[in-house]
């Protein structure tokens, strides 16, 4: 998995102009239009990298980055303004908002390029992007960047798993943590929830032992049904 790279802008030729420059470096590249399009798409892709251009329509680069500020999912994403108004009081404002960095424009690709290199250098990549982490604050699971929200029993019955990685949980301490005592389920109902959470999480980390139960596997290629 490499770097994410959102480009927001008003400016047709300097998206397509940027973008084809860090796309040469091995980027992925996404671009935007403005501030609203630019927030919607930063939630869908996750960019690492956010240069934001500082005058738009609709929402300008001030307003986009408080708003990316303010939200939870994006907290991690790295913005660097983009903008032809270089004097200092300007650079203070963005600052103020949030960014990281600012560069003026006219661009100058080459110091362009050199500082998005250093920027994203202070950002390390996970070995394994499809590792799965389970947030029971935010009642979230993440699998690299993307978020998965599980409904309850599904969220229980997988941190149960997951919190003791390697260990075979029988069908009786599943059904005891995860639905209760008194509570009367089907014998159908774990596996069902076995099969809902494969379809979401992937079918190597959840591993049937046939009549006994099942355990979590952070690693593991081939599922034992």
């Amino acid at each position: 998995m490499g770097y994410r790279i959102l480009l927001i802008d008003d400016e047709v030729d300097i998206l397509e102009f940027v973008r084809y420059n860090l796309e040469r470096d091995g980027y992925e590249v996404f671009t935007a239009p403005n501030g609203a399009v630019g927030i919607e798409m930063a939630l869908s892709v996750k960019p690492h990298l956010i240069l934001l251009d500082m005058m738009m329509p609709v929402m300008d680069g001030l307003e986009t980055c408080q708003a990316i500020r303010s939200m939870p999912e994006l907290k991690k994403v790295m913005v660097v303004f983009l903008s032809a108004v270089g004097n200092e009081e300007v650079q203070l404002q963005g600052y103020g908002a949030g960014a990281d960095d600012y560069i003026n424009k006219p661009i100058k690709m080459n110091i362009l390029r050199s500082r998005v290199k250093a920027i994203l250098s202070r950002i390390t990549l996970p070995d394994n992007p499809d590792e799965l982490i389970i947030d029971t604050e935010h009642h979230q699971v993440r699998r690299g960047d993307e978020v998965l929200i599980l409904p309850r029993k599904e969220f229980m019955l997988l941190n149960l798993l997951y919190s003791h990685p390697g260990r075979l949980f029988t069908r009786e301490e599943i059904y005891r943590e995860v639905w209760g005592d008194k509570v009367i389920v089907g014998d159908r109902t774990i596996d069902v929830h076995i099969r809902k959470l494969r379809q979401k999480i992937g079918d190597n980390h959840i591993v049937t032992i046939k009549g006994v139960g099942y355990k979590f596997e952070k690693d593991n290629d081939t599922n034992k049904e």
